[in-house]
């Protein structure tokens, strides 16, 4: 597979995102700027993708409530109750910028799909969420590469 799709395509899932993606491609020994390109075009993806489908996956998980396929919604229903926990200290205090600090805090159960989530749930207006989103997604990737690098920790 090619190399930049490659990254691209892991930067995409939950928990892994941009930062993991930059950081297997480092261990891969793909070319820095390839691997950094890949990671950056999958967060600019997701900040610009998620905000505007969210909306549409609650609905589909009130709707599948309805039918035999409502463990999938209670699954869902479970996450959002995790994330509005986690989040809330964050983006209720902080607002832009806690969202921000959020996503960028380089943890699983952070990150620009969790921070998606929390902005939707709290209502924050999507041209406030994609710069948080981009921002922190940006950051976070930043705090994993450098370790990867072996420039820190």
């Amino acid at each position: 597979m090619n190399n930049l799709l490659e990254v691209f395509i892991l930067s995409l899932v939950p928990t892994f995102e941009g930062r993991y993606a930059i950081v297997y491609g480092i261990s891969k020994g793909y070319p820095l700027w390839k691997t950094l390109l890949a990671a950056s075009l999958g967060v600019l993806l997701l900040s610009l993708v998620l905000p505007a489908v969210l909306p549409y996956i609650d609905r589909l998980m009130i709707w599948l409530e309805g039918t035999f396929l409502r463990k999938i919604a209670h699954l869902y229903l479970y996450y959002v109750e995790r994330v509005r926990k986690k989040a809330h200290p964050y983006v209720e205090k902080w607002g832009f910028l806690g969202l921000t600090i959020f996503v960028a805090i380089p943890l699983p159960g952070t990150g620009i799909w969790t921070g998606a989530l929390a902005a939707y749930l709290f209502g924050i207006e999507k041209r406030q969420t994609v710069p948080a989103l981009i921002l922190g997604g940006l950051l976070s990737m930043a705090i994993t590469v450098l370790p990867a690098l072996g420039l820190f920790g």
